[in-house]
């Protein structure tokens, strides 16, 4: 069985350039955003259009640094947070009144380093190396101080991705560990994190996840399969088949999409009720190992990695989940971590 580290070190960040390719696109995916993070120790959200041009470098404020994670970017509406985790806050952007862009709004202090972060029900969940916490979200923005906290199961740094439930946040933590806690009627972390049931006897390292509703989908990568997660319980495991440790995976429509980091792959499954059917072990291919990825509607983007470089491949989706590649940067740094859509129909006005 091959394993992989899903996520890579810190590098300097120097921009390469980008090549772009020919495809036939609506307007909205012509001005949607692509948003990323250097990660470096003078982290940067390096804002993309769809032809892969580089349109923006934001300084966040803080540091980067963290590796083998996903969700280290999160957009709600008219906000987005980057995590910095060298300096243990988040970075939160609004828009730019003036201009056409974002602008930094405040740095939101966690408990400890952060690794992922999540939006919902008014509050920004950051996932700390140790502990989840929820802060709440007002008219004011987000703010500083936590209005919950819990430690994590195992706690032991190896913490992956937060995502959304309904009434929940669900945990993925590397050290074979799936967790939940519950959240209060005003969107604040309460009580334990505890272990879902039924998670397999074979599970070997929890990586990312992606939620809808009451579901959530989490690879399990080591074991090379992805799971069903409903009710605080494992209803149903599929194996990623040819494709080697399924690390993160993202969400919308019937079509669930793995990166595979060692097969420098994305899968595409099929997603309704109790079933997860990979319908398509390869959708595309990458020289590097895939570290994160995105996907609303009918534009999808992934970062990988490969040696000193990283690189933001920018994707059509059409119907059947088919991937066409549309654009592609080159970062030459291979710390490159987090990824967003921001489309023209959020609250975004760009």
């Amino acid at each position: 069985m091959k394993k992989a580290v899903c996520g890579l070190g810190l590098l300097t960040l120097l921009i390469a350039g980008t090549v772009a390719a020919q495809s036939n696109t609506s307007s909205r995916d012509d001005h949607a955003l692509i948003v990323t993070a250097s990660n470096t120790t003078k982290n940067t959200l390096l804002v993309y259009d769809t032809t892969g041009a580089l349109l923006e470098q934001i300084p966040t404020g803080g540091e980067g640094g963290v590796s083998g994670n996903a969700g280290g970017i999160a957009q709600d509406r008219d906000r987005l947070a980057v995590v910095n985790f060298g300096s243990g806050n988040v970075s939160v952007f609004g828009k730019d009144l003036q201009h056409t862009g974002l602008q930094l709004e405040k740095l939101v202090p966690a408990i400890t380093n952060p690794i992922s972060v999540a939006f919902g029900r008014d509050h920004l969940y950051i996932l700390t190396a140790t502990n989840i916490e929820s802060h709440r979200i007002d008219s004011n923005g987000v703010e500083s101080q936590a209005d919950g906290e819990a430690r994590l199961v195992i706690g032991d740094g190896s913490a992956a991705q937060v995502g959304v439930l309904r009434g929940q946040l669900i945990i993925s933590e590397k050290s074979n560990a799936i967790e939940t806690i519950d959240v209060n009627e005003q969107g604040a972390v309460s009580g334990s994190t505890k272990l879902v049931a039924n998670i397999p006897s074979n599970v070997n390292t929890p990586f990312g996840l992606a939620t809808r509703g009451n579901d959530a989908y989490v690879t399990i990568a080591h074991a090379n399969e992805v799971s069903l997660v409903r009710n605080d319980a494992v209803q149903i495991v599929t194996s990623s088949g040819t494709q080697s440790a399924p690390c993160w995976v993202t969400l919308d429509g019937p079509f669930l999409f793995s990166a595979n980091s060692p097969s420098h792959s994305v899968s595409r499954y099929a997603v309704y009720g109790d079933k997860i059917v990979q319908d398509a072990a390869v959708v595309t291919t990458f020289s590097g190992n895939p570290t994160d990825i995105t996907y609303r509607s009918d534009l999808a983007a992934v970062i990988d990695a490969n040696g000193s470089v990283s690189h933001v491949s920018i994707f059509n989706v059409d119907g059947s989940g088919s991937f066409t590649l549309k654009a592609q940067a080159t970062i030459n740094s291979a710390a490159t971590n987090g990824i967003a859509i921001v489309r023209p129909d959020s609250d975004f006005n760009w």
